[in-house]
């Protein structure tokens, strides 16, 4: 008779053997018969108990590993174009697996929120855990769809507002729920599908005109899932709160601390103090004050507030409104540092030498006034030597110290080497009626720069003081570059005519001085751009990896609590490391600091990616009175089915179809970033000047098209017009292998 095996062999069977989990099928590989069946499944039971396994059925499988027949979601393609998914049931203890999905020619087409059945088969890649292969498509999640509704004969459609999709839905009579034609619309999907075979959907908001100026940013908001409503119990938690008092804190309100913000703010949650250093130690320093809001004293862990801040993640901003992380009884009043009235706020008192570097720094949860609400336009005239009658009693208690202070933390600065990029912002102004009156270059005023180099100063003593004191905390991190990266940069500056060395650790200043040799020459934006792209995107983390960009050790942010989740976790942390009180950082957030740090670079990018298409959306609405006039512009983006332009005067994103560029077949090179026509040999790459005839601006899906008239300032040549030219035939092997390769980079392992 065979013995029971003990619970390690089962476990090693079960992993060697992941098809052959059920009872029958280890009962038969340990030669266990009879009576012995029920003690290997108390075995079992046991095993499962313990949390080593997982039973499904009648099998059974280790809990940190996929089954090899697995139902996944797929979350969309990555940078790397590579088809990400996740298992939508995960038992393990450590986060879900990563999943890519080898596509074969012969698959269905899969998109974000497909749900799948596949064969999953686990790897030891750099970047994932498991290969998965299609068995079949299982159907999808509801989907939320924005659209304009459309009346038909029996019920009507829903036509999509998202730039490049044709897709329709057809809404039954019964889902039209009072929806008028050509409003705008929010719709589910369902199961379904019409005679036609077009997906159906049912109405379940109306968002009134598409055309109107208000809806552009409505329809971002809720295009990406924005939440804009507060929930009744958060506004009720919200107006219950009473501003702080004294007890507990120290008494600032003597220190003539004052906001300076943009005119048309709609917070103010930083003030800022500078005077010089009497110690005569410290010739030439100044003694430097940070206070921000204290939104910690009224958003504390567990309440609503907290779960609906936590939920949102950070404010999001458009040019005609505001989605604020927070009720404007918090936002707009007891969070905002108004002139004259006492506001609670966790300051920093920084002393810095002659040189701008940061000697010593001391935190305090106070009580401060505001000396003045000031804006960047005021300070910087008064610096001009034309102070307005509310600067001009600050001049010299204030405003001269501050800039003193500002010209030493300069030097600091040029030391250091930060990422010193130079893409003017332009700024779309609208007028009483919403719409857009003119598009300008966003002004670079000293003014703004101070107040930029206090909060990162801030920034940096608050990440220093939590690592001392070894507290837990959230790190804003920006990687280096990947060597990927670094080569499509090297490679576009020689095609520039300029160097960017290779084999060494590199440094911001190695990339300022390739800035530098571009600056003032045809392809300063060209270079600019191109070195933006070679960036990795600053995300939040318990861990501290440096900031590359602001060439920092150690980076947090710490100075807007009202409008970013992370500054009020780093409050929360600094009031648990001074024991300032029961509001800090709690056990249960310190041990979901990972998951918080997540969701929150997630929610960062929505945001970010809602206010880009609201931006397209006004831009293309301002230029669509335009169709027929020509721009000039330079090639920002080269894709397969065409070229992107930016416009100089407006900044404007269009695209010039390839098939508008005559009867040639133009070939993609991914590596070069170029098309080239295969009879003309026309090569358009990323930084040609251009100069283009606008074709069409669609205002409801930021769509703008683009007609190419010139390159590099000639007309464009002509091919054979009997017929299109085959593809460019190329030896692709060598270029194969170089991206292989490139691919190859090792990745930091975080655990």
């Amino acid at each position: 008779m065979s013995k029971i095996p003990s619970k390690a062999e089962i476990l090693q069977w079960i992993s060697d053997h992941p098809t052959q989990t059920a009872k029958r099928d280890i009962a038969k590989a340990f030669g266990i018969k009879g009576a012995q069946r029920i003690e290997l499944k108390r075995v079992l039971k046991d095993l499962e108990g313990e949390g080593h396994l997982q039973k499904r059925g009648k099998t059974y499988r280790d809990k940190d590993k996929l089954p090899p027949i697995t139902i996944l979601q797929i979350i969309g393609p990555d940078k790397d174009g590579d088809l990400i998914a996740k298992p939508l049931e995960w038992a393990g203890d450590g986060p879900a697996p990563r999943v890519i999905v080898i596509e074969r020619q012969a698959d269905t087409a899969l998109g974000a929120g497909d749900r799948i059945l596949a064969k999953v088969h686990e790897v030891r890649g750099d970047d994932h855990d498991y290969d998965a292969r299609l068995i079949r498509k299982i159907g999808s999640n509801a989907k939320k769809i924005l659209g304009v509704y459309r009346t038909g004969s029996e019920g009507g459609r829903v036509v999509p507002i998202d730039k490049g999709s044709d897709k329709e839905w057809i809404v039954r009579a019964a889902e039209v729920h009072g929806a008028k034609d050509g409003e705008l619309v929010e719709a589910e999907l369902v199961g379904s599908r019409a005679r036609m075979g077009l997906p159906m959907a049912r109405i379940i908001s109306r968002l009134g005109d598409p055309s109107g100026p208000r809806a552009v940013s409505l329809i971002a908001i809720h295009q990406h899932g924005i939440p804009d409503d507060f929930p009744d119990a958060v506004v009720a938690e919200a107006d219950a709160q009473k501003p702080a008092g004294l007890k507990g804190r120290t008494d600032l309100r003597d220190v003539p601390l004052v906001t300076i913000d943009p005119h048309d703010a709609r917070d103010h949650d930083d003030a800022v103090f500078a005077e010089t250093d009497e110690d005569p130690k410290n010739k030439g320093g100044f003694v430097l004050w940070v206070a921000i809001a204290d939104v910690a004293h009224y958003v504390t862990p567990g309440s609503e507030l907290d779960r609906e801040a936590w939920k949102r993640g950070n404010s999001s901003y458009f040019p005609d409104r505001v989605v604020p992380m927070l009720p404007d009884r918090l936002s707009g009043d007891l969070c905002s540092l108004h002139e004259g009235v006492p506001r609670a706020c966790i300051a920093v008192k920084m002393r810095i030498n002659a040189e701008g570097e940061k000697l010593s720094q001391e935190f305090v949860r106070g009580l401060m006034t505001s000396a003045a609400s000031l804006t960047y336009q005021q300070v910087q005239a008064a610096r001009d030597g034309a102070p307005d009658d509310q600067c001009a009693p600050l001049m010299e208690t204030v405003i001269t110290p501050l800039y003193g202070a500002y010209e030493a933390l300069l030097k600091a600065r040029k030391a250091r080497e930060p990422l010193e990029l130079d893409l003017p912002e332009r700024k779309i102004v609208l007028g009483d009626d919403g719409r857009v009156s003119s598009v300008a270059f966003a002004e670079r005023l000293d003014a703004m720069k101070l107040i930029e180099e206090f909060m990162v100063l801030a920034n940096v003593a608050a990440a220093e003081e939590l690592f001392h004191r070894q507290r837990p905390l959230l790190y804003r991190v920006h990687e280096e570059p990947s060597e990927v990266k670094m080569d499509s940069l090297r490679e576009v500056a020689q095609a520039s005519g300029f160097n960017l060395a290779k084999g060494q650790v590199l440094h911001t200043k190695h990339l300022n001085r390739l800035l530098s040799q571009a600056e003032g020459t045809e392809h300063d934006e060209l270079i600019n751009i191109s070195t933006l792209r070679s960036m990795t995107q600053a995300y939040y983390f318990p861990q501290n990896f440096g900031h590359f960009g602001l060439a920092l050790r150690s980076y947090a942010h710490f100075t807007s609590p009202i409008r970013r989740y992370a500054d009020l976790v780093v409050h929360r942390a600094l009031i648990s490391a001074h024991g300032w009180g029961k509001d800090g950082l709690s056990k249960a957030e310190e041990e979901r600091l990972e998951e918080t740090a997540k969701h929150i670079s997630e929610t960062e990018r929505r945001s970010m990616a809602a206010e880009r298409d609201t931006t397209d959306r006004y831009l293309a609405s301002f230029l669509s009175q335009r169709v027929g006039d020509e721009f000039t512009g330079r090639v920002s983006g080269i894709q397969k089915f065409g070229a992107f332009v930016k416009l100089d005067e407006t900044g404007a994103d269009g695209l010039i179809p390839v098939r508008t560029m005559g009867r040639e077949f133009f070939h993609f090179d991914a590596d070069e970033q170029t098309l080239m026509g295969s009879d003309t040999g026309l090569k358009i790459g990323i930084g040609a000047r251009v100069t283009v005839r606008l074709s069409e601006a669609v205002p409801v899906t930021g769509g703008v098209q683009l007609e190419l008239l010139e390159i590099d300032g000639a007309s464009l040549p002509r091919g054979p017009r009997q017929h299109r030219g085959k593809p460019v035939k190329r030896k692709i092997g060598a270029s194969k292998a170089r991206a292989a390769a490139k691919r190859k980079t090792v990745q930091r392992k975080r655990k």
